[in-house]
């Protein structure tokens, strides 16, 4: 009989919207290891208790804790500490689902967990195949990096990234609660969610061009509400924004949530919205995850679809450049011309076809 795997460290980093699109591969890992106790190798803000996706994770089983990884470190002292730690935890699996940071760096990461005892490795993108999103078509489009991940982590078996419950974050009774208290207080109508937060100024649409689509949507659908999340920091931009919504007298009613719930309860308030409208951000997959349909407003800087929401329901607005796939984090040259370049009019066409599209389907 096969020894069973008790113990299986699971490699990855990044922010909200990069656990979201690695929920297929962490479902995967639970059911090939349903008896293990599953630990994450991942990245802590300084002077935080808690890492980013435990945001995402925590309640869903997935995981049972976490390993601090500081992103870059050179450090010796580190290194050999995060070496003792993984030696005396004696992990047999390692998943490796961290970013590619280039075929010699996964070499790198391989013989580190090698000399910390680990003697199965799965997932390390240690060919370009593997490193790399596959090209999809004529275009050069590539694949999803939930698909990339998948195919990383194949020898596992099927991640199902079609299967609504791959996605699933397994929301407590207490977190729906929670979203049904604050919506239900402005009485039962359909709700267009809103969530502005980004991390790069090259992501960033810009407040007038939110605030007049607000203004027409309040108008074109009267008995809507709309609600807004984020972080606290979103709170202003949010604000300012909605003033567009509430400049129309027929619009209805307008909750600027930012800062006042957690990423798992601002999911299930997204679960309770007919659509989300927000720009390429971890907010956009997390509502992709709860099966909300999406409206992404997406710059140019990466390729098209590595990180656009997954699944056929959603609607991305991409006007490719000269200058398509920069990567550039603030844009000042070509002043944000692919994302500026998207007209209110292309938006409100797309969430006109969502939510005419729900209409046909009650």
């Amino acid at each position: 009989m096969a020894k069973t795997i008790q113990r299986v460290l699971i490699y990855r980093l990044g922010s909200l919207g990069d656990t979201l699109v690695a929920l297929p591969a962490l479902h995967l890992v639970a059911r090939a290891f349903p008896g293990a106790e599953r630990r994450l190798l991942t990245n802590f803000p300084v002077n935080v208790k808690a890492p980013p996706a435990a945001a995402v994770v925590e309640n869903t089983g997935l995981v049972q804790g976490y390993f601090r990884y500081a992103v870059g470190t050179r450090s010796v002292s580190e290194l050999l500490s995060l070496w003792w730690t993984l030696v005396r935890w004696r992990p047999e699996v390692l998943v490796y689902l961290a970013p590619p940071r280039g075929v010699g760096a996964a070499k790198r990461d391989v013989a580190f967990f090698r000399l910390c005892g680990i003697r199965r490795i799965v997932g390390a993108p240690v060919t370009e195949d593997l490193h790399n999103n596959r090209i999809e078509n004529a275009e050069g489009w590539l694949e999803p990096e939930a698909s990339r991940l998948a195919r990383c982590v194949a020898e596992l078996g099927d991640a199902y990234l079609d299967d609504p419950a791959s996605w699933d974050l397994r929301l407590t009774e207490v977190e729906r609660a929670k979203a049904a208290e604050v919506l239900g207080g402005a009485g039962e109508r359909p709700w267009i969610a809103v969530s502005i937060g980004t991390k790069n100024q090259s992501n960033d649409w810009g407040r007038e061009n939110w605030r007049e689509l607000l203004r027409r949507l309040a108008a074109m659908y009267p008995g809507y509400g709309l609600a807004i999340t984020g972080a606290a920091v979103d709170a202003e931009y949010s604000e300012s924004i909605a003033e567009g919504w509430r400049g129309v007298a027929s619009g209805g009613p307008v909750l600027n949530l930012c800062g006042k719930l957690t990423p798992r309860e601002s999911g299930a308030v997204f679960a309770r919205s007919r659509v989300f409208l927000g720009h390429d951000s971890g907010p956009m997959h997390l509502a992709a995850a709860m099966q909300t349909p999406c409206v992404g407003i997406f710059s140019a800087r990466n390729i098209p679809r590595v990180w656009f929401p997954y699944g056929r329901r959603h609607r991305v607005l991409y006007h490719r450049v000269e200058c398509a796939g920069c990567r550039l984090e603030t844009c000042i040259v070509e002043k944000k011309r692919c994302l500026t370049s998207i007209t209110v009019d292309e938006v409100l066409a797309e969430v006109r076809g969502v939510l005419d599209s729900l209409r046909g389907d009650s």
